[in-house]
């Protein structure tokens, strides 16, 4: 469980369980580590889920840092079995990628803040700005150096 970076609450997780059912009934979600892989490579995923107990640990622990790399909200839940369970299957599963929230939005914007400590809406408003402010910067720049 080396790659489980924080420890989440028995409340938080009993959230995302309950936020990814709605998600699978109301939006898209991809399950298992390759798809999910793919989804967060191809900046598809919004949220993903990861489970503690995946062996051996190199079949997930290269998602936590694939999702700070491309700014994607992640947490981690206890058991595959559960979070197979949370999504329909009658199989464990080792992760799910939520690309679409549907009615889970706003409970994922909770787990995202409750996990982060920040809220998901002001980190990309904030992001937005720190981009708008370089490009302008940028134009500025060519404009001046042109």
């Amino acid at each position: 469980m080396a790659y489980a970076k924080f420890k989440v609450s028995e409340d938080t997780v009993n959230k995302t369980y309950e936020a990814l059912k709605l998600a699978k009934q109301t939006g898209n979600v991809k399950k298992g580590a390759n798809e999910v892989t793919k989804s967060v490579e191809r900046g598809l995923a919004t949220f993903v889920v990861i489970a503690e107990d995946v062996q051996p640990e190199e079949v997930v622990m290269h998602l936590p840092t694939l999702c700070e790399q491309k700014n994607i909200p992640y947490t981690f839940v206890p058991t595959k079995e559960a979070l197979g369970k949370a999504i329909g299957m009658t199989v464990p599963c080792t992760a799910v990628a939520v690309e679409r929230k549907g009615k889970a939005e706003q409970a994922i914007k909770e787990i995202v803040a409750a996990v982060t400590g920040v809220s998901q809406s002001n980190e990309k408003n904030e992001g937005k700005a720190n981009a708008n402010a370089a490009n302008d910067e940028s134009k500025e720049g060519n404009k001046n150096g042109a």
